[in-house]
C-alpha cells in the first residue's frame, strides 16, 4: 500500500504519496488539495486507492488476455483512426475471442505456442478440451489481426510485457478437398445467380406477401448495390433525368451501441452507378407512390432524421423517425430515404436480410436466395453480356478488378459452352 501524508503551504493543504516509476523505483508525487485539511486527506485516500487499483491492473501477473483486449478496445481501438465499421467489427471479434479459455490465462504466461494452438483451433475446428467451431480463412484473419494489435499495444505503450508473442504465430491453411468424387450437382458454386424467370417469381412472391421489399430488391437487381447501400439511398442521390445514382452512404446496425446508424460505404468511397430505362420507370413509380402514402397518412406519416453524435474522436450519425405529431429536436436533420415502409419509416437492412432468409427457408424454389445474390446476379449479367471488367469494378465499388473477377465472375452454362466451341469455327486437320 502506498504511503502518503498531507502538509500545509501557505493557506492551502497539499497531499503526497509514493508511486513506482517505469524502473520500479519509488518516487514521491505531490498534488494540491484544498484549504481544508479534512478534504485534502479525503483526496489523498482516494488518490492512493485509485493508484493501487491501476497498479494491480498494470501488473502482468494479474492481467489476463481478456482484460488486455478490453483495455485495448477502450484506449487504443476506439481512440484510433479506423473507420466506425472496422471498430464495430473488431469489437465483435473481441467478443468471439473472449469465449475461449485462452482469455482466462494470465498475460505473462501466454506463449507463442498457446496462441498458435488457438489460431489452429479457429482454422481447423474443435479440440476435446477446448470446444469451438471451425472458421474460414477469411474470417480467421480478423482475430489474427486483433490479437496482433492487442499484443503490440501490451508491449508499447502499456509495457505489460516485453515482447509480442504473436510475431511468431502463422495463419495456417486448411487442405482443400477437391471433391474428385462429387456428383455433377455438387460442382456448382455456392452462390448461384438468378435467372430472369427466377427473379420474376421472387418479385411476384414479394408483391403478394411483402410489397414493401419489392423496391429495394429491384434496385439491387438493376444496380448491384449492397443491402446497406440500397437502404441508404435518398432521393437527392438519384438523378432520374440523366439516369444515375450517387452511392455515398450505407445503413447498418451498430451491435455495440445498439443504434441504427448512417455511415460510409464499405470502401468509404462515393461512386456513380448508371441505370437503364426499366429502373427509371420503377423509381418514378415508387416516388409517386411514396407521395400517395404521405397524403394518406397525413400527420401520422413518419419523416426520417439523423442525429450527429460524437464519442471521443469519432462521429456517428444515428437514425430516428418521427411522425408529424411529435416535436422535432433541434439537432435532428431530415433525410428523404427512398426505401421506406408505407408509414414512412426506413426499411432497415436487417429487416431485408431477415426477410430473404425466411423466404429461403419457407419457399422451396428460393432455397439459395439471399439479398447478396442480387449483387452477384447483376455482375454476372454484365460480364456475360460483354461489359468490361474495369467498368463493372467501378460500378460495384471494388478496390481492385481482381476482386470483381475472382468473386463475382459466374459464367453461365451457355457462355461457357460457346467459349468451348470457338475452335470449331476453324477446325484443324486430324493429321
Amino acid at each position: 500500500m502506498a504511503k502518503g501524508s498531507v502538509r500545509k503551504k501557505g493557506r492551502k493543504w497539499y497531499y503526497r504519496f509514493y508511486v513506482e516509476d517505469d524502473s520500479g523505483k519509488l518516487i514521491q508525487k505531490e498534488y494540491p488539495g484544498t484549504e481544508s485539511k479534512r478534504e485534502t486527506e479525503k483526496m489523498l485516500r482516494k488518490a492512493m486507492a485509485d493508484y493501487e487499483s491501476s497498479k494491480i491492473i498494470k501488473r502482468p501477473d494479474k492481467i489476463t488476455l481478456g482484460k488486455l483486449l478490453d483495455i485495448w478496445v477502450e484506449e487504443e481501438l476506439k481512440a484510433g483512426s479506423m473507420s466506425n465499421g472496422t471498430v464495430e467489427l473488431y469489437q465483435n471479434i473481441v467478443k468471439v475471442i473472449k469465449r475461449y479459455p485462452i482469455c482466462d490465462r494470465k498475460l505473462n504466461t501466454i506463449t507463442s505456442d498457446h496462441l498458435q494452438a488457438f489460431m489452429d483451433q479457429l482454422s481447423f475446428g474443435e479440440k476435446e478440451d477446448c470446444p469451438g467451431r471451425c472458421y474460414s480463412r477469411g474470417y480467421t484473419k480478423k482475430p489474427f489481426t486483433v490479437l496482433n494489435h492487442a499484443f503490440r499495444f501490451a508491449v508499447f505503450p502499456k509495457k505489460f510485457i516485453i515482447y509480442n508473442p504473436m510475431q511468431y504465430v502463422v495463419l495456417r491453411k486448411r487442405t482443400v478437398d477437391a471433391g474428385i468424387f462429387a456428383s455433377e450437382d455438387d460442382t456448382e458454386g455456392k452462390i448461384v445467380p438468378l435467372t430472369d424467370e427466377k427473379f420474376r417469381h421472387i418479385i411476384g412472391y414479394l408483391e403478394a406477401h411483402h410489397p414493401y421489399a419489392v423496391l429495394p430488391v429491384r434496385i439491387a437487381y438493376y444496380t448491384g448495390l449492397r443491402v446497406g447501400e440500397v437502404t441508404g439511398l435518398a432521393w437527392q442521390d438519384i438523378n432520374l433525368d440523366d439516369q444515375y445514382i450517387i452511392v455515398r452512404r450505407s445503413i447498418s446496425y451498430d451491435t455495440q451501441r445498439h443504434k441504427v446508424q448512417i455511415g460510409t460505404t464499405k470502401c468509404a468511397k462515393i461512386r456513380i452507378v448508371d441505370f437503364g430505362d426499366r429502373l427509371k420507370e420503377i423509381l418514378t413509380d415508387a416516388k409517386a407512390k411514396q407521395q400517395l402514402h404521405m397524403d394518406e397518412y397525413g400527420i401520422l406519416y413518419h419523416k426520417c432524421f439523423y442525429k450527429e453524435v460524437r464519442d471521443r474522436n469519432r462521429t456517428y450519425y444515428e437514425y430516428y423517425h418521427l411522425s408529424g405529431t411529435e416535436v422535432i429536436p433541434e439537432d435532428y436533420h431530415e433525410i428523404d430515404f427512398v426505401c421506406r415502409r408505407e408509414d414512412g419509416t426506413l426499411l432497415c437492412p436487417g429487416s431485408l436480410s431477415s426477410l430473404c432468409w425466411k423466404i429461403s427457408k419457407k419457399v422451396p424454389e428460393f432455397e439459395s436466395f439471399h439479398f447478396h445474390v442480387l449483387r452477384h446476379t447483376f455482375t454476372t449479367n454484365l460480364l456475360a453480356n460483354g461489359a468490361k471488367p474495369k467498368d463493372v469494378q467501378e460500378l460495384l465499388g471494388h478496390s481492385a478488378v481482381s476482386t470483381t473477377m475472382n468473386i463475382y465472375a459466374h459464367a453461365t452454362k451457355e457462355s461457357k459452352r460457346a467459349s468451348a466451341r470457338l475452335l470449331d469455327k476453324n477446325p484443324a486437320p486430324y493429321s
